[in-house]
């Protein structure tokens, strides 16, 4: 079983006990989450696509904790004019571990 959500402008590819890094969430280590925008979800019945997203579904996950990736260099330059601009950025995530995934019947 598995599904595709959607969440900070982006789709993950989730199952039942997957962490996954996803884009910064309120809420504290410990916390539940829980995610309506399902845009496609596989169970022993088959694929269920929805037109845009699937209606009475959710995914419910638990945060485990909060941090920030490694740095990313930004580096800009143009050639033969002295320009260069070198600049960091580390992009926060929350870790969540996926607990289930509801579907209707």
């Amino acid at each position: 079983m598995y599904a595709i959500i959607k969440t900070g402008g982006k789709q993950y590819s989730v199952a039942p006990g997957d962490e996954v890094k996803l884009e910064k969430l309120s809420g504290q280590a410990g916390d539940t989450v829980v995610f309506d925008n399902i845009l496609l979800a596989s169970d022993k019945n088959g694929v269920s696509v929805g037109k845009p997203l699937l209606e009475n579904s959710k995914v419910t996950g638990t945060i485990v904790r909060h941090g920030r990736d490694k740095k990313v260099l930004v580096f800009k330059y143009k050639r033969r004019k002295g320009y260069r601009r070198k600049n960091g950025h580390r992009q926060a995530f929350s870790l969540v571990r996926i607990q289930d995934i509801q579907l209707p019947s």
